[in-house]
């Protein structure tokens, strides 16, 4: 799977810890191998064609499905990230 990265994402990406942006990685990679993997905790949001993955227990990454093999990566953070979209 390919994945793009939104300047949204960029932005709150860099603002997290080192430790975090690690955790980040792994989750990320896990999501590439296999984007509905239980650990993630992948669901539907109920905004035009959004979905989102589990960090954390707090914190989630919103994304939407290009095409089958493409991937856009819109935010990254807790809850809050769901008002802003």
């Amino acid at each position: 799977m390919e994945l793009y990265y939104s300047p949204r994402f960029r932005r709150s990406f860099k603002k997290f810890s080192e430790k975090f942006q690690r955790q980040a990685w792994k989750q990320i990679d896990l999501f590439q191998n296999d984007s509905f993997h239980p650990h993630l905790k992948t669901h539907k949001l109920s905004v035009d064609e959004l979905w989102a993955f589990s960090i954390d227990y707090k914190n989630r990454i919103i994304f939407s499905f290009l095409d089958d093999s493409r991937v856009l990566l819109i935010d990254i953070g807790d809850h809050s990230i769901y008002r802003k979209i």
